[in-house]
This record gives structure tokens, C-alpha cells and sequence, in this order.
């Protein structure tokens, strides 16, 4: 059995062809695509966040909408870029939308990709200390937001209100919710770092390095380290892996219509300059359910993964991004052993 899950950028914009219009669009849209994607059997359903930027933005009151409409689907971020985030704010917001989704929140963290805006982080009022890397900063957010939802006191306390002089915790706690934090990671000695601090590792169809490797053989490699480094760092457990694909399946006339003519176009790797150094991009898998399922079984990382997230073209729509994940489930899904 293979993890299966959507992840939506939240795209916006009102251009001809879209449904997703609005961000108001854009938010109810996902919320319905997460209770249709729950009712045909998908396992989870993720945003992706960017910040000055038609798509989706701050999660936590979108999560918390999609967990009130749902009962079972995993819900979580593909990622949050920790350079924006107040820590200890955050901390509440999780344990509040996990507590609301019954202990359903998986959520993915990153040093996060390049945004629209310069130095965006620091129009939030985040700068890196002197001497600290934007990397650096975001690693050191995420340390202290995972010692706050696992219940570390980081306040003193107030005796003429507590009676002691106590640490004090943020509150509300959502037990096991430090175990379902994942980190985005783009090249090999990230996941070495995931492993070795015990968060579950998530990649997605970008890889911010390039040794000459198919895009699934280089991202195999960084799973295998990921998992070397969390057995040598002596962590209890499985840690999960989680990969993102472009997976059109090509089943109806629509579906030829909207997609037929990229089948050629996007088979293959893209590399090119990203942040000032080579990246590789991974292909879209775009064909009939048999070829994909050929195709797929030869992606080394895919087969590795216990957890595979389809990005959606979600400016078509809700009725058409529920077809094409029940094509995924019922064409592709049962010939990889998925299901």
C-alpha cells in the first residue's frame, strides 16, 4: 500500500480558463477538493504556502476549515517557509488546528524557495542574527517551535497568578503532534540533517543540486541517506518519506484536451539556475494509465517512498482535480500495487 495525497499551490487569478479566480476561490475550493478527495478514498490533502503571491498563504485557518469538513484524510503543508514564522505563535496554532482535526495535521517545514519578494521575511519583522544564514534562521525557528509543541516551558512563570515560579508551556498541548513534523529537504546533506534530527523528510519535484543523476535516482539517494542518518542518530521508529508528483493520467476527452499535447513536452528533466547554483526539475508523468504505470515503476524514488503527494492543477477546479485523482486510484494506483 502506497500513501497517496494531493498537494495544492492555491494558485489565483483571473485569467481566462480559470476557476480558481479569487482567493476567496482559491480557499473554499480547497476545502471542497479535500472533503471530494476524502470521499474517493485519498489519503491526505496538503497546501503549499508562498507569501506575497497569488496562491495560498498562512495554512492554519485553512486547515482547521478543512479538518471541520473531514474525518480521516491526513491534512498538512508542502511546506511552510519557517524564515516567516513566530515560532511560539505558531506553536498554538498547530496544536489548536490538530486538536480540531482529532490528531490528523502532518505538517512539512523548509528553509522554504525563493519568494516574489526581496528579503520577504524581514517585512514580517525576521531578521537573521548577525552572522546567520536565512538557512540558519529558519533551522533555528524550527528548533524552537518542535521543543514547543512537545511541551518544553519557554515562559517564566507569573507567581502572583501561578503560585510558582515555574517554566510554563504554550497552550494548548496536542499530544503526538511533535512525531508528525516533517522538513522539505532539496539536496543530499539536508536529508542527512532531517534523519539526524528525527523530523520525517519531504521532497518535492525540485531538487536544489544536480550530480548528473536522473531526478529519481538523485532523490532515491538523499531518502537512502535520510534513512542511514535516523538509524545512526539511534531514533525509535519508521520514519515516513513523502514524494510529490505531477501525475496526469490521460482518461477522458478533457483530460487529452487540457494535457495530450505536454505528454511530449514535459517527459524529461529540466536543470537550470535556481538561487545561485544548478537545480534539477523533476519531469511530469503525463500519459495513458499503462504507460504511466511503466513510467512510475521505473522512478526509483517513487518506489522508495511510502507516501506519494500529486501536485493539482487546481485552477481547473474542484469537479475536474477529484477526477483526476479517482483516475490516479482507479487506473494507476492498482497496477504499481498502490492499492
Amino acid at each position: 500500500m502506497k500513501h497517496i495525497g494531493f498537494l495544492s499551490f492555491g494558485h489565483y487569478q483571473a485569467v481566462p480558463g480559470s476557476l480558481v479566480r479569487t482567493a476567496q476561490d482559491a480557499l473554499l475550493q480547497t476545502v471542497e477538493l479535500a472533503v471530494a478527495a476524502e470521499e474517493i478514498g485519498v489519503d491526505s490533502a496538503s497546501v503549499r504556502v508562498h507569501h506575497f503571491a497569488p496562491q495560498l498563504a498562512s495554512p492554519f485557518p485553512l486547515l482547521a476549515a478543512m479538518a471541520a469538513r473531514t474525518s480521516r484524510i491526513e491534512l498538512g503543508t508542502g511546506v511552510i517557509d519557517m524564515r516567516y514564522e513566530n515560532p511560539l505563535y505558531m506553536a498554538e496554532e498547530a496544536a489548536i488546528t490538530d486538536l480540531i482535526s482529532n490528531g490528523r495535521l502532518q505538517l512539512g517545514l523548509s528553509r522554504g524557495s525563493p519568494e516574489t519578494a526581496l528579503r520577504g521575511a524581514e517585512a514580517f519583522g525576521h531578521v537573521p542574527a548577525p552572522g546567520q544564514t536565512d538557512a540558519d534562521d529558519a533551522r533555528e525557528r524550527t528548533a524552537q517551535f518542535r521543543a514547543a509543541i512537545a511541551g518544553a516551558g519557554v515562559a517564566n512563570a507569573n507567581p502572583q497568578l501561578t503560585g510558582h515560579t515555574g517554566r510554563l508551556a504554550i497552550q494548548p498541548q496536542s499530544p503526538g503532534l511533535s512525531e508528525r513534523i516533517w522538513w522539505g529537504s532539496g539536496t543530499r546533506a539536508t536529508a542527512k540533517w532531517t534523519g539526524e534530527q528525527g523530523m520525517n523528510l519531504m521532497s518535492s519535484t525540485l531538487l536544489t543540486e544536480d550530480t548528473g543523476a536522473d531526478f529519481g535516482d538523485l532523490q532515491a539517494e538523499q531518502i537512502a541517506i535520510f534513512r542511514q542518518a535516523w538509524a545512526d542518530a539511534g531514533h525509535p521508529g519508521t520514519p515516513r518519506v513523502a514524494v510529490s508528483r505531477s501525475i496526469l493520467p490521460l482518461v477522458t476527452d478533457q483530460d487529452r484536451r487540457f494535457f495530450g499535447l505536454r505528454a511530449q513536452a514535459d517527459n524529461r528533466d529540466q536543470v537550470g539556475h535556481l538561487d545561485g547554483g544548478l537545480a534539477r526539475f523533476g519531469k511530469s508523468y503525463i500519459g495513458e494509465p499503462d504507460v504511466l504505470i511503466e513510467q512510475l515503476a521505473q522512478d526509483a524514488a517513487v518506489q522508495a517512498a511510502d507516501t506519494v503527494h500529486i501536485t493539482v492543477p487546481n485552477q481547473l477546479g474542484v469537479d475536474f482535480n477529484t477526477q483526476l485523482l479517482d483516475s490516479v486510484l482507479r487506473y494507476v494506483a492498482p497496477g504499481l500495487g498502490w492499492r
